[in-house]
């Protein structure tokens, strides 16, 4: 007799593409049984699965996919089986999506109200004149403050955190025995993306759902699931309960994840896994990871591995697995030599930022302006050095790397390049050689390279642009810097679509080191990329950095990648400096309370290491006219001074460390 509490099941499943002399795999033989109240983990690098084998419980394929063989049912019923009108009430249902960007699955010209209610009137009962106070209380469990506010509002006016939250209450509304949810944390900051996981937590163990979180973050896994499920090339490589999967990996491609994440406790590169998947549709003899595996001998090439236990519920596909899970060592990190700093290539003084641009009613009725975006900014950035800019969203991370590279002119203070010769504010009106200079490697890839250029179209127009190169000396240049971001002469005909996230990262950071340029921004270059590719970019990164002496500004809300990469540090709140130093000085004590709070954020792989308490998870619009710009949210304020009087160094004239804060060194050590 079938157990009622299972709620989704796989068996079999395959999914591939069908072709006149035969088919290719997708996935491939995908068991799973999801009851209610369990939380599975769907891990693996990009093109490993995760996102297809999750949409395919909902009964959705992609384009030019079929399930080839097997099955997948949601309460006894074959979701491929079920008429388009009853699929149509099984999503947002029953069985609910949350996206990976809220941004873009929010109708921008709609208010939150109006999408809400389409939610309710699809799926649920609730009659128009009830559906207001309804949307209110889902607003309220989701922790959004001023329901009433929020629903007049449209996405773009809420910050990225709020409209994740928005997104959760949507597929709260049809009362969902079941979530999917395909990445709903990628690109947020580290509080935020606690206080949603906090929030996805409860309402599991609340309202008893069963919930499919796919995500390459092994922290955000480890903080939200019970079971996870390790993907490789459409094929379930390992799979156990969360804890014994994190702490006792048996299979060597587990392992080599969790070797890939950085840790905040160390200056080091990690591991990073050698080779890349297998294309779809190809077909290995053996074992689909026996050509990256430092353990494959003969019977891994010729011999499939069946799945064995390797403990209590927990199954690996591994000829070695007994042997992998005897061992206690990871791959070693590489640790970064002490950087040799030179002098300074780009300096910030007094710069003020302001987005807002107030128009004659305002200037003749007096009108005050609102609060600048950043405000007395003070960083001297040395050649071959990195610094790293930190903080949650809205702090003035990007928006400085905008300023120094002329896209948004500051209004006051002055950005000076080499030889203290000041920089022209606006991009359009700075030299060829000023503009060679700075470069900028962009968060996302496919936004930033021209989907109709090849690689050598790409990468040969800063040297065209700067180096005046042409023909066979532009070729050469551009396979010379394909080899050192270690992709070679084979890509020089692809377009960006023939390639992965991580390749395409490549090419954006060899076009970036292509101008010989002083210095490179570097806006949340592996936010979007899996931990093995994330590790791999880190060390391309200093080892161009190393070969050419440029020197990296680097933006990451990722606390653990910032250690591992950077020299110096700066935390910035509300467009504020709260904290500069030496990575080694601010990463340890004492530290500014909300570097404290984004370092307790923190998701380890670890399960049984939650997050420190959190601060309330406000969100604030502008910072203070005056005082300390973290006094609204600071657990340790110590009274009216901290809104009246901007703090100073509290550490005092001693060193690189800096420190805002009205508490002392004792204190701040306390």
């Amino acid at each position: 007799m079938k157990d009622m509490n299972d709620m989704i099941e796989t068996r079999d499943l395959q999914i591939g593409v069908p072709l006149t002399d035969r088919s290719f795999n997708i996935v491939s033989d995908i068991n799973l049984s999801i009851r209610r109240g369990d939380s599975i983990g769907l891990v693996g690098e990009s093109g490993s699965g995760k996102s297809t084998i999750a949409l395919s419980m909902m009964g959705y394929l992609g384009s030019g996919l079929e399930v080839l063989d097997g099955s997948s049912s949601f309460q006894g019923s074959s979701v491929f089986d079920l008429s388009p009108a009853k699929l149509q009430k099984l999503r947002g249902g029953q069985l609910a999506l949350i996206p990976q960007n809220a941004g873009q699955a929010l109708a921008p010209n709609l208010r939150i109200a109006a999408q809400l209610a389409e939610a309710l009137e699809l799926h649920s009962d609730i009659s128009a004149s009830k559906r207001r106070e309804r949307m209110v209380e889902l607003l309220h469990q989701v922790r959004l403050p001023d329901p009433d506010v929020i629903l007049e509002r449209y996405p773009h006016e809420l910050s990225g955190g709020q409209q994740q939250r928005v997104a959760i209450a949507m597929a709260l509304a049809g009362e969902p025995e079941a979530l999917i949810l395909d990445e709903p944390t990628t690109g947020l900051d580290v509080t935020t993306q606690a206080h949603i996981l906090e929030l996805l937590a409860q309402l599991r163990v609340e309202r008893n759902l069963a919930m499919v979180f796919v995500s390459h973050d092994l922290g955000v896994i480890a903080r939200v699931c019970t079971r996870v499920v390790v993907l490789y090339a459409g094929e379930i490589a390992e799979d156990g309960p969360v804890g014994d999967v994190l702490r006792n990996p048996a299979h060597p491609y587990t392992r080599g994840l969790i070797a890939s994440i950085p840790k905040l406790s160390e200056a080091a590169i990690p591991a990073s896994m050698e080779g890349r998947p297998p294309s779809p549709g190809s077909r290995e003899q053996g074992c689909l990871f026996a050509p990256r595996c430092s353990y494959a001998n003969d019977l891994c090439r010729t011999s499939k591995p069946a799945q064995t236990e390797a403990g209590q519920a927990h199954r690996v596909r591994c000829h070695h697995a007994a042997a992998i899970a005897r061992r206690a060592d990871l791959p070693a990190t590489t640790r970064r030599e002490p950087t040799k700093v030179g002098s300074p290539i780009v300096s910030l003084e007094g710069v003020q930022i302001r987005y807002d641009s107030p128009g004659l009613i305002d200037r003749l009725t007096n009108k005050p302006r609102p609060t600048p975006t950043c405000d007395g900014i003070d960083l001297t950035i040395r050649a071959g050095e990195t610094v790293a800019l930190v903080g949650e969203s809205g702090s003035g991370k990007s928006t400085i790397l905008k300023a120094i590279s002329g896209l948004v002119p500051p209004s006051q203070g002055s950005i000076y390049g080499p030889d203290r010769l000041q920089l022209p504010p606006s991009l359009k009106n700075r030299s060829a050689d000023q503009k060679r200079r700075i470069q900028m490697v962009f968060q996302n890839p496919d936004a930033s390279l021209n989907p109709r250029q090849t690689v050598e179209e790409i990468i040969g127009s800063p040297l065209k642009l700067y180096e005046n190169l042409s023909g066979r000396a532009l070729r050469d240049r551009v396979v010379e810097l394909l080899n050192q971001v270690r992709l070679g002469a084979s890509y020089l005909r692809k377009l960006p679509t023939q390639m992965s996230g991580g390749e395409k990262q490549r090419i954006g950071i060899a076009r970036a080191f292509a101008a010989r340029p002083d210095l490179i921004l570097c806006d949340e270059v592996t936010s979007a990329l899996d931990v093995s590719v994330q590790a791999a970019v880190l060390r391309l990164l200093v080892d161009l950095q190393a070969q050419t002496g440029a020197a990296l500004l680097f933006v990451s809300h990722d606390l653990a990648v910032v250690r591992a990469i950077s020299d110096r540090v700066m935390v910035l709140y509300q467009g504020r400096m709260c904290e500069i130093g030496p990575a080694e000085d601010v990463f340890g004590e004492p530290y500014h309370p909300y570097s404290a709070m984004l370092m307790n954020a923190i998701l380890e792989p670890d399960p049984d290491k939650a997050p420190a308490l959190l601060a309330d998870d406000a969100t604030e619009l502008s910072p203070p006219a005056q005082g300390c710009p973290f006094q609204r949210r600071c657990a340790r304020r110590i009274g009216p001074i901290c809104d009246t009087e901007s703090p100073r160094n509290a550490l005092g004239p001693k060193g690189p460390h800096d420190i805002r804060c009205h508490l002392s060194e004792s204190d701040l050590r306390g």
